[in-house]
């Protein structure tokens, strides 16, 4: 008996007070194998483009998802669509405004499992210093330390201050914006 409250009173000393199973794995997103993509329409007609630069890590357990984080961080001047008007136009005060605010941020606090590998990360999108609760649902595979997740989330674009001036309704470029995620990430050791 003496022995046991020894043994508790030492993990509890030592930060130990959770059960291992309830401590959630570190992750660190793969850039170079991921893709965060965004769509949305110009006059009429459909357009993709993609963020060549962010980063993040990612502490998550799918035993026990409402304990997991996440910190993501995209540089907005990489954002390019193949078209040069369209690219040289982004990074400008009108829409990102990079000058001011260089990037955009997801904090996601917990996550929720929705069945079998269907997972929602509830946390906190900032864009041009707008922040925005978020939920963006997301399937999630892993193999081994690598885990490989996609998502879709339905933005619109004015609620985070994207599209000044001319460009604040959707007269000309749609106010409706979809987020696509294909994230790979590496357990950490």
């Amino acid at each position: 008996m003496v022995f046991a409250k020894a043994v508790t009173a030492l993990a509890l000393a030592a930060g130990f007070s959770l059960p291992l199973s309830a401590v959630a794995a570190d992750w660190t997103l793969d850039p170079a194998h991921s893709t965060l993509s965004f769509s949305g329409k110009q006059t009429g007609q459909p357009f993709t483009g993609h963020f060549g630069s962010f980063n993040g890590t990612i502490s998550f357990d799918p035993k026990h998802p409402e304990s997991g984080r996440a910190h993501v961080t995209i540089a907005l001047s990489s954002a390019a669509t193949g078209d040069r008007q369209r690219d040289g136009a982004l990074p400008g005060q009108d829409w990102f405004n990079v000058a001011q605010f260089p990037s955009a941020v997801f904090d996601a606090q917990s996550f929720r499992a929705k069945g079998d590998n269907a997972y929602e990360a509830l946390g906190t999108l900032s864009i041009r210093g707008i922040s925005k609760s978020v939920t963006l649902p997301f399937t999630l595979d892993i193999n081994g330390a690598t885990a490989h997740a996609k998502g879709h989330l339905d933005l619109v674009r004015s609620a985070f201050g994207v599209g000044q001036g001319p460009w604040a309704t959707g007269q000309w470029v749609a106010l409706d914006v979809g987020v696509d995620i294909d994230i790979i990430a590496q357990q950490k050791p």
